[in-house]
């Protein structure tokens, strides 16, 4: 064969014909979950979960699911709440410093 083949050398993957069995995550779905809990979602954006739940009964925190009793939030969510909370100074438009509701 030549120099320069059209061949690549290179493994390609196929996907798995059978998913996962019941109760059963791959380590991607398991390393970043798409839905977290309270916990996990403050932890993942360095609040207190008291600051998250607070947020949810006053409003102006990142937009939650309700699963029955259970409350999640979505990992697109978090990260869109976070940018629209991003500002320059204090004094840029849309900057609002609220009372302490403690």
């Amino acid at each position: 064969m030549a120099l320069g083949s059209s061949f690549s050398s290179r493994a390609t993957t196929v996907a798995s014909p059978h998913p996962p069995a019941h109760g059963q995550l791959d380590a991607a779905a398991t390393a970043n979950p798409e839905f977290l809990t309270t916990e996990e979602a403050a932890t993942f954006l360095r609040l207190s979960p008291r600051t998250l739940e607070k947020q949810r009964v006053l409003g102006g925190g990142p937009r939650f699911r309700k699963f029955g009793a259970r409350v999640v939030y979505a990992a697109v969510d978090l990260r869109a709440w976070a940018d629209r909370n991003t500002f320059g100074m204090t004094s840029d438009p849309g900057y609002v410093q609220r009372d302490s509701v403690r």
